[in-house]
Formats: C-alpha cells, structure tokens, sequence
C-alpha cells in the first residue's frame, strides 16, 4: 500500500468511524428517550452449599427444640448475639443468623424474606419414593460440581448448556427494544446462569477495564487513526466463521467498556460499598443498573458470587463471618437501589448449589439437599417465609436418609418462576425457561408483589 493511498485509508475509516459513533449516539439518545420500564433479578450464589438451616432458625418452642436436639453444639442458642428475632404475620417465631445483622431491619420494612427448603426437583417427591427410587430425580445429587451446573442452568441434569437466568432474558428480549448493552451479566467471571440461546451476555470481574492497549500516544490525530483502523479490521468481512465471531466479541467488548466508563460520570453512586469481594461485585451491578436510560435497556439479569460456604469444619465462626459477607454487600446494594430510585424495580436473591445435612459431623456439616434462602428488595412481600417449613427429624418425612439431608419441599422451578412472572415472562414462555416447571402445581409463590 503506497503513502497516499495509506493516508487516504485511514482518512475514510476516520469519517466511518465517525459518523457511524454519530448514528450509535443518536440511536442511544432516541432510546433513553423511550426507555421501557426497567427491572432487574439479581442473585447472590453461596459457592460450596450454604448451611441454611444455621441461617434461618426456627424458634417456636417445639421446632427449635428439634433443631436443637439434632444440631447439638453446633445449634445456635437463643439470644440477639446469635440469633435475631423475626416473625410472620401468622406469629411464627423465627432467627435470622446474627452474621445477617445489616439486612435484619429490613425484615420489619417488608422488604426481605424467606423461602423455605428450596432446592432441584424434577417433581414433588416424598421420602418413601426417594427411598423406593420410584420417580426421576435430579443426577449426581450432593456433588459440588453436578449440582453448582444444575442449580444455574435450572435443569436437574448435568448436560444443560444454557442457565435459567439467560433463557429467562431471552423470553423477555423483547423489552429491551433496540438496546444493545447486555441483558445477562456476570460479575463473577464466566456463569453458565447467564448463558442464554440468543441474548448478549457479558462476563466481568470487579475493576474491570476493557480498553486497547497500544493505543495511547501522541499526536492524538494518530492514535486516532489507530483505532479507527482497528475498528476497520474488526468489521472487515473475510468469510471465516470463527474470526467473525472473535471480531464481534472485541467489538462488544469495546462498545461495552466506553458505556462501562460512563457509568462514574453524573456524580456516581454515593453509598458506601464494604471492600470485600461481594460488596465490590454488587457495587458493579449498581453502577451498571446507573446505565439504563442512557442504553434504554429494559431487563437485565446479574449474577455475582461468594465462595467458603462448604463448612465440614470449624463452621461457627466461618458461617457467621460468611454471612455477614453477605448481610452488609446486600444491605449496601439494597441502599444504593433506593439511591438510583429502582428499589421496586430491583430484586436481590440468594441460591446455593445445595444446603446442608442437619446433623452435624462434630464441628461442621456434610453435603445436603434443600435449604433456606433469602429474596430482598422494594417488590418483595417481605416480613414473611413462603413455601412449607420442613420437619426437622432424622429419618422424619423430609428426610433423604437419616442424617437430615432434607428433600425439597419447593423446586428451583418454582422459586424461579415466581421471579420469572414478576420479571415479565409470559406464561406461555415458562415452560421454555424452566422445563420441570409443570410437574408443579404451584408456580407462582407469591413473594413478590
């Protein structure tokens, strides 16, 4: 290539490349303009099965008597130091873990609660049938692994290629429009939970920073013209499939980032975030939640995660410290929603890829089935525990065995198709996000308003 027609190259990408920003900004602006009304599902994964029966206590004279019985010293005792009160609106006593002591209050505000026993179901199953293996169950249970793939993907097998939080964004694509930011996000690097059939999802880390390198240097006209000639490359159709695909990923990687950077502009995001791993993801989230009338998006899924929680040993101290983790990322994120003014708009959850065994092993717990989990946020009936409570009793009729790995009692399915419904998937489209979620007949758990 000669001097000149050199010069003349990257001339015309220049002006490509300019008025193709031209277009991009006043296609943004036209959405921000229409922007739909937004909502946004958020879950917090617990990475090594969350023992949730030391996390919401039952504390009526009778269940916690059980409790206490089966979890000997590993029982939690009575008292605001270890267990904060909460009740129903049916006077059923129950203890928060005293590590969730920053979202406790919100109990009171109806903006937290619990769902019972939650768990991978293929269908409703008893014990008699469990122990007859009489009907279809999940595979693999009590696998780390098999069970981290199947409690993300919402399909009680190992071979899913999609998870729940991406097939539910492509059933409600749709409401985004013409927005092209991403609809599933993670924040906790690749989640097969945001893993859709057709909709563009991003993988992130906290701090993260998608800009060129090599393109920083002066005069300015020449950087420039380095990058406008990357970007020519990039878009240049030379018919190999792979290339194309790798092409389009920097390409959304770039677009991306420049949104991404955007989002401290406008004065930020004023709450304060703890410096641990999950505040700082959660901050993330917040700060991408910011964007939504500058990208018009109007559904978004996010996942972020917190590992440790596979307590065989020393749990007291390790579970309590975990929780609290959790407690005050989630109270900040909660706060800063009420911030940005979405905190009807946003709902926070936790999952785990199994609970934990109600008996301990000495200091610690062995790997479970159901377990108890929170849902928080401005759309949530909170101040309440949905589902059916579990009978705490070895060998008792939720037992799996007789070490109180306790079966489900509410599925996956339905947990996630309450949160599907609120987030606008049709009826019509359930069965394509969660495929079990039939065999229930209870779909919608009602927590959410």
């Amino acid at each position: 290539m000669t001097q000149k027609t050199r010069r003349e190259f990257l001339r015309r990408t220049a002006t490509a490349m300019g008025l193709a920003g031209l277009e991009r900004l006043s296609r943004m602006n036209a959405l921000a303009q229409t922007a739909p009304s937004y909502k946004a599902l958020v879950c917090v994964f617990m990475l090594g099965g969350n023992d949730g029966f030391n996390t919401v206590v039952p504390m009526d004279s009778g269940p916690y008597t059980a409790y206490k019985n089966i979890r000997g010293g590993l029982g939690l005792p009575t008292g605001s130091a270890t267990l904060l009160p909460v009740s129903t609106s049916a006077g059923s006593q129950y203890g928060l873990n005293a590590g969730l002591q920053q979202v406790h209050p919100l109990w009171a505000q109806k903006k937290l609660a619990v769902v019972a026993n939650m768990g991978l179901l293929v269908q409703p199953v008893t014990r008699a049938q469990y122990l007859a293996n009489a009907v279809a169950l999940p595979t693999n249970l009590f696998s780390h692994s098999d069970q981290t793939t199947q409690m993300q993907s919402g399909v009680p097998s190992s071979g899913a290629g999609t998870g729940w939080a991406g097939r539910l964004a492509d059933a409600v694509q749709a409401m985004n429009g013409a927005a092209t930011f991403p609809s599933s996000v993670s924040i906790a690097g690749p989640a097969l939970f945001c893993t859709g059939n057709s909709v563009q999802s991003a993988s992130l880390m906290p701090g993260f920073d998608l800009s060129l390198s090599g393109m920083n240097f002066w005069p300015q006209s020449a950087a420039d013209a380095k990058k406008a000639a990357f970007q020519q490359m990039l878009t240049f159709s030379n018919g190999l499939t792979l290339v194309q695909q790798a092409n389009k990923v920097m390409t959304d990687a770039m677009a991306l980032n420049a949104m991404l950077k955007s989002a401290g502009t406008g004065g930020g995001i004023t709450t304060v975030f703890p410096g641990t791993s999950l505040g700082t993801q959660l901050k993330e989230v917040a700060k991408i939640i910011k964007l939504r009338t500058a990208t018009g998006i109007g559904r978004q899924v996010f996942f972020c995660s917190i590992g440790g929680f596979d307590t065989h040993g020393a749990q007291d101290w390790t579970h309590w410290d975990l929780l609290r983790n959790v407690g005050e990322a989630m109270r900040a994120f909660y706060d800063a929603t009420v911030e940005l003014g979405v905190a009807d708009q946003v709902t926070t959850f936790t999952a785990s890829e199994f609970g934990r065994t109600l008996q301990p092993n000495g200091v610690g717990t062995d790997h479970g089935w159901g377990s108890h989990h929170l849902i928080l946020g401005g759309a949530v009936k909170g101040g309440e525990v949905y589902g059916t409570f579990p009978t705490y009793a070895l060998s008792g009729p939720d037992d799996s065995g007789s070490r109180g790995a306790l079966i489900p009692t509410t599925s996956t399915d339905q947990f996630g198709a309450t949160l599907a419904k609120w987030f606008g998937v049709p009826a019509a489209s359930m069965a394509s996000v969660f495929p079990n979620v039939g065999n229930f007949g209870v779909q919608d758990l009602g927590f959410l308003a």
